[in-house]
């Protein structure tokens, strides 16, 4: 096992990137809304509630005490709700694990990162800069880039799925919820090869 077991009551964040309220629930921006959930659904972990500005709940994943954030901040100012929380239990950044959209992957694409930039999504650039590392293991989610160049990116990633694309989601969605009990184990490169496609 890569982490040593300590005594804070939550041995991992895991954190799923959106804007909240129904106007934005199935749009592109809120794919980690919608993993999260999902993991949520499968541990039986009610997210609800309101705690650093974000939707909060704590349960069990495997032997792991976890707790679970959708921030309610707007996806820009993300890093506020993160860092609260980080700084509360006073947890690394490599113990705080991140799923948002990706415009750079197809949809049905699934990529786990160890650490890294932002890679241009303002919500994990915004817990970057506030927590001042680039040490977060990360669930990037392809939700597809712009049709065209002189389409506008944020009415682009503010609009929905094509039926066609939501069922290549769904596919990477539950990808990501697999993933997880492993990237929490410290096997991300296992983790990396069985399940990002």
């Amino acid at each position: 096992m890569l982490f040593a077991k300590k005594s804070s009551p939550i041995d991992f964040i895991i954190v799923g990137l959106g804007n909240p309220g129904p106007k934005y629930a199935s749009t592109r921006h809120n794919a980690g809304f919608m993993a999260l959930d999902k993991l949520a659904d499968k541990y039986g972990i009610s997210v609800d509630r309101l705690k650093w500005k974000a939707l909060t709940g704590d349960g069990r994943i495997g032997d792991y005490r976890v707790l679970l954030m959708k921030p309610q901040t707007f996806m820009n100012n993300s890093g506020e709700a993160v860092y609260a929380a980080m700084s509360f239990y006073k947890m690394p950044p490599e113990r705080v694990l991140v799923m948002f959209d990706d415009i750079s992957l197809k949809p049905g694409v699934m990529r786990i990162r160890r650490k890294g930039s932002d890679g241009g999504q303002k919500g994990m650039r915004s817990i970057i800069e506030d927590s001042d590392s680039e040490n977060f293991p990360r669930i990037k989610i392809g939700v597809g880039d712009r049709p065209r160049a002189d389409f506008d990116l944020a009415d682009w990633v503010l609009s929905t799925f094509s039926p066609e694309d939501k069922k290549l989601l769904d596919d990477a969605l539950e990808r990501a919820v697999e993933a997880v009990p492993l990237i929490l184990d410290g096997k991300i490169e296992e983790a990396m090869g069985k399940y990002s496609k």
